[in-house]
């Protein structure tokens, strides 16, 4: 009566292991060895997937769950989702989340993440893609994207030059802050902040006197 949601690929399980181990699931050394974290492929992203074997089966892991969803979870033929999805950047983007989260639910060991899927993932999914596709490739195959027109104007060199001219406007705009010098005696604060060195985050300290 019912099928199973598709399985992902042995290469993209390797992935959601190795993010495992990152977030603490595994030793030190495991942990050491996967390097910096920031750089490991999530599935839930396909762009951070930079591998070209991982993509691909992140496409074909995709297709199936597409197919799957229309399915098992589709009556009216104005929730399925269009044959044309990867021509569609809004559908990729979310169709990876909401695969994974349902990738997640069927790991679980209760029915509670389950539940959250059907009650909140999947329908708010439905809701915005019939809100971004409306009437568009329905029956008639995939449609020119409406507002590619719009895109191009905002990519155009002059309207980039107007956009980049206010942002500098606004930098000009900013002055350091001026106020009497402290007075001698006078208890200052040593306020940690931010600083960017060799291109890691570290802490430093500014003073700033107190009234």
């Amino acid at each position: 009566m019912i099928s199973a949601f598709p399985r992902a690929s042995r290469r993209v399980e390797h992935a959601y292991a190795e993010l495992d181990l990152a977030a603490g699931g595994g030793t030190q050394q495991q942990r050491s060895a996967l390097g910096d974290p920031r750089l490991l492929a999530r599935p839930w992203d396909p762009a951070s997937c930079v591998d070209t074997r991982l993509r691909a089966d992140i496409w074909q892991w995709l297709e199936q769950v597409v197919t799957w969803l229309n399915h098992e979870y589709v009556w009216d033929a104005d929730a399925m989702i269009p044959s044309c999805w990867p021509r569609h950047p809004h559908l990729v983007h979310e169709l990876a989340v909401l695969a994974d989260l349902r990738r997640r639910a069927s790991l679980a060991l209760t029915a509670d993440a389950l539940e959250e899927w059907h009650r909140y993932a999947l329908p708010a999914f439905t809701d915005r893609m019939r809100q971004r596709l409306r009437q568009h490739c329905q029956d008639g195959g995939h449609q020119p994207w409406p507002a590619q027109g719009r895109h191009t104007r905002h990519q155009d060199e002059t309207s980039c030059r107007d956009r980049a001219a206010a942002c500098r406007t606004d930098v000009d705009t900013l002055t350091a802050p001026v106020g009497p010098a402290p007075a001698l005696g006078t208890t200052e604060l040593r306020r940690p902040q931010l600083q960017i060195v060799e291109g890691c985050m570290s802490t430093a300290t500014a003073e700033r006197s107190i009234d």
